[in-house]
Order: C-alpha cells, then structure tokens, then sequence
C-alpha cells in the first residue's frame, strides 16, 4: 500500500445512519470510525450502496459554512449531496475529511473569505494571511481504505491533486469521475480560481 505504514490504521466503529437531505433525498450509509490514522484526526467513511467491483470513492473535505449553512461562496454543499446520491447508486466510500479551509482551519477561512471580499481570489487569500495555498495532504485517506479493503477504485473529483497524491500513496485510482457543475453567481469567481490556478476539470457557463 505504498510508502507508508497503515499498520496502525484499524478500524474503530461502524454503525448504520439513515441520511435525509434538504431537498428530500434519503438514504443510508454505514458510518466508520479509525483508529492510528497518520493525522490522529477524527476523519468519517460514509460506505454507501450495495459493495461493488470497483468502488466510487470521493475525497470530500469539511466544510462547516458550506455543508451545514449552506454557503453559496463555494460549491462543497452540492457536491457533498451529488456525492452521496452518486456513491449510493454504484456502491462505495465517501470520506469525509476534518480539512476546514483546504485545512487552513474555520477562522482562518473567515479570514481568508474577508480578503475575497478586497478582490483577492481564494489562493492568493491564503498566501495573503502567510498560510500555504493547499495544505490538504490525503495520508489518513490512504489509510482509511487500506483498513476498508478497498482495492482499485473510481475517484469522483475535479481536483487532479487528489488523484495524485493518492497514486503517490500507493491507492490503485483507475479513473477520475467528474462532479457535476455547481456553478452561481456568489461562487463563480471561486471555480474560475480553481480551474485557472490549480486545474480543475470544471467548465463553466459563466
């Protein structure tokens, strides 16, 4: 599995959670918690869907502004809710990763968000307050599928660095599978940032 130890990664818990979403949707995910983890981070699965051959797996960072209030300034609450629907109907894990902020942390994005507001895109914020631009690193992820067995799978992302980081690490990523487009006028020029600095495969209307 790569260059990394996951010895220590077990698995903790698992437990079975029904989840409805503010436009109706309902399904249920076995929920999995892990212990020895690299960060020593409280990081969640979501398995979801009956087991496949090749599982869909999305690597989806926390969120609190955009997961839980709704924030239209980024598109994590769509993609989280498109992310479960499309993960239920095929079968396979949505990690879901205590990385606030491209792990810059809630304040710092607050922070980050008021430098927005002065014109600077979502990178340069970052590097404004002297915090590193991305500084999500994917180990605990590797380590979460190691301890789930999964094998070769489909990675749901926009984001080629999670593709990479994660063939670093030794995960057999067959594919990237794009998520949809959610695109409005409060996050535009944060997915125009995205797919202009980083490179996202994202295209937009606007």
């Amino acid at each position: 599995m790569g260059p990394f130890s996951t010895g220590d990664a077990q698995v903790r818990t698992r437990v079975r959670i029904p989840l409805t979403f503010a436009d109706g949707y309902a399904t249920t995910a076995e929920a999995v918690t892990f212990r020895g983890l690299a960060d020593d981070r409280e990081h969640l699965a979501l398995v979801l869907g009956e087991s496949a051959e090749t599982p869909l797996v999305r690597l989806h960072s926390e969120c609190l502004t955009g997961d839980v209030f709704g924030s239209a300034r980024c598109d994590c609450g769509p993609q989280l809710r498109e992310a479960v629907e499309l993960i239920s109907t095929r079968g396979g894990i949505l990690l879901y990763l205590r990385q606030e902020g491209r792990d810059i942390g809630l304040y710092n994005k607050l922070d980050a968000y008021a430098l927005q507001d002065q014109g600077l895109n979502t990178y340069e914020a970052n590097a404004a307050l002297g915090l590193p631009e991305d500084a999500r690193d994917y180990t605990a992820a590797a380590q979460m599928l190691a301890a789930l067995g999964a094998g070769e799978l489909d990675l749901l992302t926009n984001n080629p660095e999670k593709a990479r980081q994660l063939r670093a690490l030794g995960v057999a990523v067959r594919e990237t599978v794009p998520t949809g487009v959610h695109e409005t006028p409060d996050n535009l020029r944060y997915l125009r940032a995205k797919i202009e600095h980083t490179g996202h495969t994202i295209s937009l209307a606007g």
